[in-house]
């Protein structure tokens, strides 16, 4: 019985698909998976995941309290590095005579109750309080992520001793505290008050960055990365920490502007910085007693005290709510 033939294999006819009694076209069928409608958020879905830090830079870029607060804590940065720029006088030259006067041409904040010129100390006090802030803020948060993170990290013994020295360091007062170890010492520098935000700040920082830990080294990565061998260290630094730094960052930029309030504080109680120091906490204690004849020189000190501590909690604000993947 002869053996039927089978008809030659034309290429032409072959079809990706075929519909009510036609053909589609194989270029058609790639070139329709390949153009994909938008996503909701109008990005392109074959485009590259974004990693946290550039999301939250993308979202920072279009915040507008993010933006008026960077450029003022810039412009204090500015006059902190270079006061001369906006004001020519010195902060020490006082004259008796021009005591509590107000405002005159050259002099627009008027004078304090010692002559001094109001405007230029309130210009030069902002390079203590930035430096104070951004000095104390380093110190606080590079010894408290250490510790809480080799804490959270390694556990056991040292994470309890650890609790249970932060949980006494919660338990003293601060402004007591600073009372008590500041009245002490007699160096007139920033440094000693920089000493104590650091001494009763970094258990703060130490328990945010302990939980972060912990909650970080339970993901998958780290377990998988541990699986193929990857030493301690490298796990720390490699995989944990660039996850768990953000609530550092956050609480850290909101602390700045508290420890910047704080240093005033101790200055106003006279266990801070002392005179010849210009401080706006200095300032605001000699003005306060002359404040019903001369209340501009309590009031502009007390002003940029306000904005620059308003200003570094606004940008806490905006980097909490750009780094928090909840509230989006």
């Amino acid at each position: 019985m002869p053996e039927p033939q089978q008809e030659p294999y034309e290429p032409e006819r072959a079809v990706a698909g075929t519909g009510m009694g036609g053909t589609m076209d194989l270029g058609t069928s790639e070139a329709a998976t390949l153009e994909q409608p938008p996503g909701p958020d109008g990005t392109d879905p074959r485009d590259k995941p974004r990693s946290l830090w550039t999301d939250a830079w993308h979202d920072l870029r279009r915040n507008p309290v993010f933006i008026i607060s960077a450029l003022v804590i810039l412009f204090l940065v500015v006059i902190s590095l270079w006061p001369s720029l906006i004001a020519s006088g010195s902060p020490l030259k006082c004259d008796l005579a021009k005591a509590q006067e107000g405002s005159q041409p050259g002099h627009p904040f008027g004078f304090n109750g010692q002559g001094c010129d109001v405007y230029t100390r309130t210009v030069y006090g902002a390079r203590t309080s930035v430096a104070v802030g951004i000095l104390a803020t380093l110190g606080v948060a590079v010894l408290g992520s250490v510790l809480g993170g080799l804490a959270g990290f390694f556990g056991g013994a040292g994470d309890a001793v650890l609790s249970r020295i932060t949980d006494v360091f919660f338990a003293i007062p601060v402004v007591l505290g600073g009372l008590v170890l500041l009245s002490v010492i007699t160096s007139n520098t920033v440094w000693p008050v920089i000493g104590f935000i650091v001494l009763l700040g970094w258990p703060q920082i130490s328990r945010i960055a302990r939980g972060s830990v912990i909650t970080a080294k339970q993901n998958d990565y780290v377990q998988a990365a541990r699986a193929l061998g990857a030493s301690n260290s490298r796990l720390l630094l490699r995989h944990i920490a660039p996850n768990a730094i953000a609530p550092v960052i956050v609480v850290a930029t909101i602390a700045l502007g508290t420890y910047i309030s704080l240093e005033a504080t101790l200055s106003f109680l006279g266990v801070g910085l002392k005179p010849p120091s210009v401080s706006w906490g200095i300032d605001i204690s000699a003005a306060a007693p002359y404040v019903r004849n001369a209340p501009h020189a309590l009031l502009w000190p007390s002003g940029a005290l306000a904005i620059t501590v308003l200003a570094f909690i606004m940008l806490g604000d905006a980097v909490r709510d750009a780094l928090d993947p909840k509230l989006r």
